[in-house]
């Protein structure tokens, strides 16, 4: 979906972005990460044809940026940290608005207007003027502008910051299901909790550089992950015969009924872990797998990095 080859750029005489490589697959939710002046605003800009960089290749859909920003646009929508609306304009003026610059009109557009808003939950606002729209129905808003036209990959720039807790659960629940409709999403944040929810991937920027570009299935399948099984009436026997399973380790008693414990196994294994265990006859009522976070995946490549950085 997005290709980016020697990306380099410059504001003046400072680089900002230096040798971007990275390719973004079609049907993911991936997570632009890094801490603020990074460069996530500037490379996002740069995909979606808003600046130039001083060298460099970008694709979408097979299309180079710069030779045919038109062509990409139709492919593609931007919704940037701070954006405008017609704020004096009703939520179904500003969708008709701009569904006219994509020449669509009459039935087709009201049509198109109904649709889109029933898609990102705003059908019972069209009459509510922009301006008196919350934090999290603004950013709606704003996503559905750029859906309009109907674009494969929707490029999002802090799209929860300044959301209420419910906001963003709501904004989460929003994302995934432009997700299960078919679009790619590129969203960046430097609040690791507000991707934690819906992202497959994670691009990891700091100081104008890509430090790595993690799939999180990918990552789990060689991370430890910790596992809490529940045991009805718990024994010393139940405990020994946990602590012989050839993929199981570092079996702990946490409470009366409860054992904590490390495996290394994918979900397959994971299954045929528990049906040996239930074969021994062990009285499991909880077999809890604690899932790889973002933040967890974030915090260690940023460990590696620093272990590689004083070899």
């Amino acid at each position: 979906m997005i290709k980016v080859e020697g990306l380099n750029f410059e504001y003046g005489r400072k680089e900002v972005l230096h040798d971007i490589n990275l390719h973004i697959k079609p049907g993911s939710i991936t997570a632009l990460v890094g801490p603020n002046g990074a460069g996530k605003t500037t490379l996002m800009r740069c995909i979606v044809g808003l600046e130039k960089p001083s060298a460099g290749k970008i694709f979408v859909n097979g299309m180079d940026v710069r030779k045919k920003p038109r062509e990409v646009y139709a492919h593609l929508g931007y919704v940037s940290d701070f954006f405008g609306l017609y704020d004096e304009m009703t939520v179904q003026q500003n969708l008709e608005y701009i569904g006219g610059y994509h020449q669509l009109e009459g039935g087709e557009l009201k049509d198109h207007v109904a649709n889109i808003a029933e898609r990102v939950g705003l059908s019972e606002r069209l009459y509510q003027k922009a301006g008196t729209l919350s934090r999290g129905y603004r950013q709606r808003l704003g996503v559905a502008l750029t859906l309009i036209h109907d674009p494969e990959l929707l490029v999002l720039d802090e799209p929860a910051s300044g959301m209420d807790p419910e906001s963003r659960i709501h904004f989460s629940k929003f994302i995934l299901s432009l997700h299960d409709a078919g679009h790619t999403l590129l969203v960046s944040s430097h609040i690791l909790a507000e991707l934690e929810d819906y992202c497959t991937d994670m691009l990891i920027l700091r100081e104008g550089r890509v430090v790595d570009h993690v799939y999180l299935e990918d990552h789990a399948r060689y991370k430890k992950r910790e596992i809490k099984i529940g045991l009805v009436d718990m024994t010393d026997d139940h405990l020994d015969i946990l602590r012989k399973d050839k993929d199981i380790y570092h079996v702990q008693k946490y409470d009366d009924d409860l054992v904590v414990c490390e495996t290394s196994c994918n979900e397959d294994e994971l299954r045929k872990t528990l049906k040996r265990l239930l074969n021994k006859k062990l009285p499991i009522y909880q077999f809890a797998v604690h899932k790889l976070s973002l933040q967890q995946a974030y915090m260690d490549l940023a460990e590696l990095e620093g272990e590689n950085e004083n070899v």
